[in-house]
């Protein structure tokens, strides 16, 4: 701002100087001129102002009602878990069901409201991270051995393929379990009956490079700018999934960036998509 106010102060006396003949009105319209631009420029940094202040007290209401929401979830998960436990009771067919119900919504409420709160944190620049040597192959062994009943369900393989032997990364494992699972689930929820998913890790220099790929929906071409922003959801997709809060990938790059490492994407609309991340390699 205060380059544009000295340009159009130079500006204006040029031509004031050229144009006319006594200098008196030539510095006043030097002064106008400055004048307007100050206060121009005064209700534009008071209105970035303004909108970074809602944006910070939007972000603390955010987390704030979070936290307040997180315990009495908690509390009802447990108490659910105590509910169905037959030690306690029997329960009949139609009463089991009722509990998975409730089980299930509880469970996706209590998720929702934890990915607020990574929101919340990533927007704030406070994502806490406890960096550890772990290994990533047997993250993903794990994570394909949980997933693998669902993704059958759906009619969708899983694969994975390890380049060499790749060494310990150094990251906070449970946030990369996390950008993980967010990657694997999206491939498997997104790939039609009979596709395929398959995991690539490797080495990519001083990183670690996880590749997922899918022959699933893909992503529009005029959508792809969007793919990180918070509660993106891609048309297309919409007809697959109704369910979905499109935080899943915000997060992702929120994680991975904090780890000081890179997320990206390619993907070709009604054939598949390959999201990919690294991160540091443990020294």
């Amino acid at each position: 701002m205060g380059v544009v106010t000295i340009g159009t102060m130079l500006g204006t006396y040029l031509i004031a100087y050229f144009f006319v003949d006594q200098p008196e009105i030539a510095a006043l319209i030097v002064i106008i001129a400055t004048g307007i631009i100050f206060i121009v420029g005064h209700f534009i940094i008071s209105g970035f102002v303004y909108l970074a202040e809602a944006n910070r007290m939007k972000s603390e209401f955010v987390s704030i009602t979070s936290h307040q929401l997180r315990t009495p979830l908690s509390a009802v998960k447990w108490s659910l878990n105590l509910l169905m436990d037959e030690r306690w009771q029997k329960l009949d067919q139609k009463q089991k069901e009722y509990f998975e119900i409730m089980k299930t919504s509880n469970n996706r409420m209590i998720r929702l409201v934890n990915d607020l709160l990574d929101v919340s944190r990533i927007e704030q620049g406070r994502l806490d991270m406890r960096p550890g040597k772990f290994s990533l192959d047997d993250m993903i062994r794990d994570l394909i051995a949980e997933i693998t009943p669902i993704a059958r369900d759906g009619g969708v393989s899983l694969g994975f393929e390890v380049e060499g032997g790749v060494p310990e990364g150094w990251a906070d494992a449970e946030r990369v379990r996390l950008v993980l699972q967010n990657l694997v689930d999206n491939a498997v929820k997104y790939s039609n009956d009979g596709g395929a998913v398959k995991i690539k890790l490797g080495r990519f220099g001083n990183f670690l490079k996880c590749e997922v790929h899918d022959n699933g929906v893909g992503i529009p071409e005029h959508q792809k700018a969007d793919v990180f922003q918070k509660f993106f959801r891609s048309d297309n997709v919409r007809k697959y999934q109704t369910e979905g809060t499109g935080l899943g990938l915000f997060i992702a790059k929120g994680i991975v960036d904090a780890l000081g490492g890179k997320i990206g994407f390619s993907s070709k609309e009604n054939q598949g998509s390959d999201f990919w991340f690294t991160i540091p390699i443990a020294k």
